[in-house]
């Protein structure tokens, strides 16, 4: 059996970690859980963030129904395998997976703060005991770095450190930061270090439904419900994301640079690089400086896409993205995953020749992440 890697799955933060990773002058505004009248607040820069339905940032395990009870609490919603290095790997042997590559959970939220010191430090202190996770589960995850994209500087010698370290990948929000897109110019130091490194920038949702990374937001003020906000969501953030990095020469400027879509599927790949090139070309001569290549060519030199667990999609984006472009992930231990998904992605994959099988379960992340 050849390697198996889930490319999404989460880490847990312990309600403590903040407390005791951030250096000692950030202490007294860390990240932290408090309770009010029986009740649980997510506590970031000194703002509550999040209140009565924290055990709903994790709960795969758990029965849907009173996940989002104003009683349940953060550490309900996480088994051990989500922050013990030991526990997670028992459940890749379990589940039959090599390895997991890990992004944050309350790490990925927006921090609500105008001190980017603080945010920084918020960073350092993720970073550092997810190499020490790492540590405790040796070669068998991935981890990706977080770093404060309002300071740029700061944040690529933070990159770098993690880069020595042996991180595999940065966390990139799908979003607008400070009025600049992703693929802006300001942000060049942090990819030029990820092309020289290697690393691949990894677009993630973001759970929010406002502001930049509110895809569809008006809808969501509605209250859809859970099924069009989890669906689209995902989709409504990173969608733009990409096409923005395309059409806005990120990878004319950086043609190594690797970009891998995480959390939204990879059906709409295909979808997205006809669009944009029928775009491209009726729209040609508006266009003050035509990229060099089609946006198709692009997104299947520079771009992956992680396909969810049931994609009746996977072969044909094989056969229009690329053999080697298409991974897979779980989502652990979201809400919105399921602990069924290496047995769901097998049976999507099982109609697919061997060689594609073994491309989507592992070998395509084993060259992606440098595993």
């Amino acid at each position: 059996m050849g390697l198996v890697v889930d490319c999404d799955s989460h880490v847990m933060e312990p309600a403590g970690l903040w407390q005791e990773y951030l250096e000692p002058k950030f202490r007294d505004r860390a990240i932290r859980i408090e309770e009010r009248d029986g009740v649980e607040h997510l506590i970031i820069g000194e703002t509550s963030v999040l209140s009565g339905m924290l055990a709903g940032l994790g709960g795969a395990h758990l029965d849907r129904k009173d996940l989002f009870s104003p009683g349940r609490t953060y550490a309900e919603g996480c088994e051990p395998a989500s922050y013990d290095p030991a526990a997670r790997m028992r459940m890749l042997d379990a589940w039959g997976v090599d390895v997991g590559v890990l992004f944050p959970t309350i790490g990925i939220l927006p921090f609500p703060t105008e001190d980017h010191a603080l945010a920084s430090a918020y960073c350092r202190a993720y970073n550092r005991w997810q190499a020490d996770f790492a540590a405790g589960a040796p070669g068998r995850v991935a981890p990706i770095a977080a770093i404060n994209w309002r300071d740029v500087e700061t944040a690529a010698e933070e990159l770098a450190s993690c880069v020595k370290a042996g991180f595999k990948g940065l966390f990139v929000p799908p979003e607008i930061v400070d009025g600049r897109r992703p693929s802006d110019p300001r942000f060049d130091p942090i990819w030029r270090l990820c092309e020289d490194a290697g690393i691949p920038g990894c677009l993630h949702v973001i759970v929010r439904f406002s502001g930049s990374a509110g895809g569809f937001g008006a809808w969501h003020e509605t209250k859809p419900g859970p099924v069009f906000t989890f669906g689209l969501g995902a989709t409504g953030q990173l969608m733009p994301a990409m096409a923005a990095m395309v059409t806005d020469g990120l990878f004319d400027r950086f043609p190594r640079l690797k970009i891998v879509s995480v959390e939204a599927g990879c059906g709409y790949a295909a979808y997205l690089m006809d669009r944009l090139d029928e775009k491209a070309e009726v729209l040609r001569a508006l266009l003050p400086a035509p990229p060099k290549l089609k946006p198709s060519d692009y997104i299947r030199r520079n771009c992956w896409f992680v396909a969810e667990p049931e994609e009746r999609t996977i072969g044909a984006m094989l056969e229009l993205v690329g053999e080697d472009r298409i991974l897979w992930g779980s989502d652990y231990p979201h809400v919105d995953s399921t602990l069924a998904a290496p047995q769901l992605i097998r049976r999507s994959l099982a109609d697919l020749p061997p060689a594609r099988q073994a491309a989507v379960l592992g070998e395509n992340a084993r060259a992606l992440f440098g595993l």
